[in-house]
């Protein structure tokens, strides 16, 4: 048992040994009391201290959340508890020597599903192998979350519609409180996140309560785009009562009703958005224009918030291949062409520019692509490379404005084996790359044992030395920052460098979606 004194109360922990060192791990430390009762759709607040050794040898609850369907092979049904969920995990090598970088880990899951318990996010390696003190968080999802009820609920539910921002925000705050009896540096923390958790990074960057709370931050398939407006949040919320059974006269009727209420509707919603999407439904976002968020995330980003903090920012390949592959056919669904083009119209490409896309994409590849690539590819950009490039350009414009933190890309290219080597380098496949897992179960189905260690080796060598320096480059590995060549490095088996990779697909959407000059 390990046992340590934290400004918030003594904490009892386990020792392991991995890949012969020895990490010490805290599961399931509180970082805000219960979000439930009298809390339900409120910020959170902060945890009291506590006097009593906490037991913190096992994982704390989910977030509630729907099962996942279909659920990814190997994945374990989660525990969830609206009570408890507001936890967060540790691993560190120590508290002696100097005080080491520390990583924050915030899962993806569509701002529905995921948990820091997840088998994928386990940290034991990556802290063992870069030397760093690694927390992964949990966080309210959907509807707890998500749900914008100031027009309904009035004083004190301004910021309903984005919760889930400041729990992260709240366990930010605890990790700089209480890290460095953990042996981490709470001057030198890293943010990073996958798809959702991702773009919540991209929204925190735009938010004013972010600043001073991490140094750095690493976005794997995010954005600072996903976002609405206060007037469409209304609109979510007034068919979340419809499926709740509930008028907006009795909306404070969401205050009691039982979570599993909360949940059903919350699925009801959910298959609504999926029925009309061709790539990822994703019925709840943050809402702009509140408190908390005042503008949008890239708006306030290119005009300086947070200029200081260093970014590593990039997509896999084939990020919209699991939603071609995966999502079964419905009658009137329209031809491939047709998908692609309600995907970019999505992403404010008018219809009759779609062609243009197409051609963009065969110069690209130097053929026409197929109707699966087609849709693939428009997922792929609407949802995740091009965001991530306007994210990127965002950061030359206030750059050029005097905002000093330094701006990292790549794209992730290693194909993954399943399923015959349809997904290609799908979403999600870099993650077990870069917590070093890519022999785990839960890998399993995606790398089916053929991953390449010395890629998995090169990446989490990466993501420390940017979690320590603010810049990915190691020994082996020579990085330039982004800059007006827009160096990316492609992460392949044989990792190269390359200048504004798929160039023509970001020129397309530059003349179709130009960002406002400043």
């Amino acid at each position: 048992m390990t046992r340590l004194s934290t400004p918030s109360g003594p904490v009892h922990g386990t020792s392991l040994e991995t890949d012969g060192t020895t990490i010490h791990r805290f599961l399931g430390i509180p970082y805000a009391a219960p979000p439930s009762g009298a809390n339900r759709f409120l910020p959170p607040v902060p945890v009291p201290p506590w006097t009593e050794g906490l037991d913190c040898t096992a994982p704390g609850p989910a977030a509630p959340q729907n099962p996942e369907s279909p659920a990814p092979p190997g994945a374990n049904p989660r525990t969830w508890s609206e009570e408890g969920c507001l936890n967060l995990n540790i691993w560190t090598p120590g508290t002696d020597g100097p005080a080491r970088p520390v990583m924050v880990w915030i899962h993806g899951g569509a701002y529905l599903l995921g948990a820091n318990s997840d088998g994928m996010y386990d940290g034991a390696r990556l802290a063992a192998a870069a030397g760093v003190v690694l927390v992964s968080i949990n966080y309210r999802l959907g509807a707890l979350g998500f749900l914008h009820l100031a027009d309904l609920l009035g004083a004190g539910y301004e910021d309903s519609g984005n919760l889930a921002l400041l729990d992260q925000l709240e366990a930010l705050r605890w990790v700089r409180r209480n890290i460095a009896a953990f042996g981490g540096d709470p001057d030198n923390v890293t943010a990073f996140g996958e798809s959702a958790g991702a773009a919540a990074i991209g929204t925190l960057l735009g938010m004013p309560a972010s600043d001073g709370l991490f140094r750095r931050a690493i976005m794997q398939s995010g954005t600072a785009e996903r976002y609405r407006r206060p007037e469409e949040s209304a609109r979510i919320t007034s068919l979340f009562l419809e499926l709740c059974g509930l008028a907006p006269s009795s909306a404070a009727e969401l205050l009691t009703l039982p979570v599993e209420r909360l949940l059903a509707a919350q699925q009801d919603l959910e298959k609504r958005f999926a029925a009309e999407s061709f790539a990822v439904p994703l019925p709840f976002q943050p809402t702009s224009g509140t408190p908390s968020l005042p503008a949008p995330p890239l708006e306030s980003i290119r005009n300086g918030l947070n200029g200081w903090v260093d970014l590593l920012i990039g997509t896999n390949l084939n990020e919209g291949s699991f939603a071609v592959e995966m999502r079964p056919p419905a009658a009137g669904d329209p031809d491939y062409p047709g998908r692609a083009a309600a995907t970019l119209a999505g992403s404010g490409v008018p219809e009759a520019a779609a062609s243009g896309y197409t051609e963009a994409l065969a110069r690209v590849m130097g053929r026409e692509a197929t109707g699966k690539e087609l849709l693939e590819a428009s997922i792929a950009d609407s949802l995740y490379r091009q965001p991530s490039n306007r994210l990127l350009d965002s950061r030359s414009l206030a750059a050029r404005n005097g905002a000093t933190g330094k701006t990292f890309a790549y794209l992730f290219t290693w194909r993954s084996p399943a399923m015959g080597g349809k997904l290609g380098a799908c979403h999600a496949l870099d993650i077990p790359f870069v917590f070093r897992h890519l022999d785990a179960p839960e890998a399993a189905f995606l790398t089916r044992g053929k991953a390449p260690a010395a890629l998995g080796d090169a990446i989490s060598g990466a993501w420390a030395a940017f979690a320590g320096t603010g810049n990915p480059a190691t020994e082996e590995l020579e990085w330039p920052e982004y800059g007006d060549a827009r160096s990316t490095m492609v992460l392949r088996d044989e990792i190269r460098l390359e200048n504004d990779p798929r160039r023509e697909l970001r020129e397309f959407f530059e003349a179709v979606r130009p960002l406002p000059a400043r």
